[in-house]
């Protein structure tokens, strides 16, 4: 997906979740050094761990992300230092001792090649030992097939915005389409419609661990909350914590 067009609306539909800070701002301060965020976006996690002092790189293919990035960086008198780039072929003169991939920024590699040919680059990447750790939706999704709308509305400069969404599930490629309908009603009640299309690659626990000692990192630590908590079946969000062999 071109992230490019669909920047604003991201911004404002994720800017204030916090679910994942404390976990990541925690995981930064205790393994120290310098740090690679996989996905970093508009910045929420990279804005975050900046302010508690991280020395972070942060990698996002959009340009569109990254200028929304640096506008917050701009309003919160900080400094960010984002790359673009692909997370399968990006290459940096340096190695990492952490490589975070919150807010399931690996459900974009689509097929097992591109998301063994990632996690080998992300390997390549970290100090013998690094730690790498990410999140991943646990692939439970509302009504498909249904127009949606789940409580996002935004207003701005006396504009009303309306998100509505309808998700479709393909099960053999484990994918989830998810379209996005922006309806932006203005103060004279013009109304606009944007529409955003995302596909998502949805994974199950045992594949992603499979995948992570076949591109050469430990077996992972899985938990089913940032707090810490075991996967069950109630849980939204699958952690991973694992580290770089060698």
């Amino acid at each position: 997906m071109n992230y490019d067009d669909f920047a604003d609306l991201y911004d404002h539909q994720y800017d204030l979740y916090r679910d994942d800070l404390h976990f990541y701002g925690q995981l930064a301060e205790r393994v120290g050094g310098q740090i690679l965020e996989i996905g970093s976006g508009t910045g929420r996690v990279t804005a975050y761990l900046a302010r508690r002092g991280a020395q972070l790189t942060g990698l996002e293919p959009s340009g569109g992300m990254i200028r929304y990035a640096q506008a917050r960086a701009e309003r919160e008198g900080l400094s960010l230092n984002i790359v673009q780039g692909d997370v399968k072929t990006f290459a940096l003169e340096q190695n990492f001792a952490l490589c975070i991939a919150p807010f399931n920024a690996l459900m974009h590699l689509y097929t097992p090649n591109e998301q063994l040919q990632a996690l080998e680059n992300i390997h390549v990447h970290l100090e013998p030992g690094g730690h790498f750790v990410f999140d991943l939706s646990v692939p439970r999704y509302g009504a498909l097939n249904t127009v949606r709308h789940e409580g996002e509305t935004f207003y701005q400069s006396g504009q009303r915005t309306d998100v509505f969404l309808v998700q479709r599930q393909d099960e053999v490629r484990q994918s989830i389409v998810t379209e996005y309908y922006a309806d932006t009603t203005q103060a004279d009640g013009t109304l606009t419609r944007r529409h955003y299309t995302l596909t998502q690659r949805y994974y199950t626990r045992y594949e992603v661990e499979w995948l992570l000692r076949y591109a050469g990192f430990e077996s992972p630590r899985v938990s089913g909350s940032f707090q810490g908590g075991p996967l069950d079946s109630l849980s939204e969000t699958m952690v991973f914590q694992t580290r770089r062999k060698g």
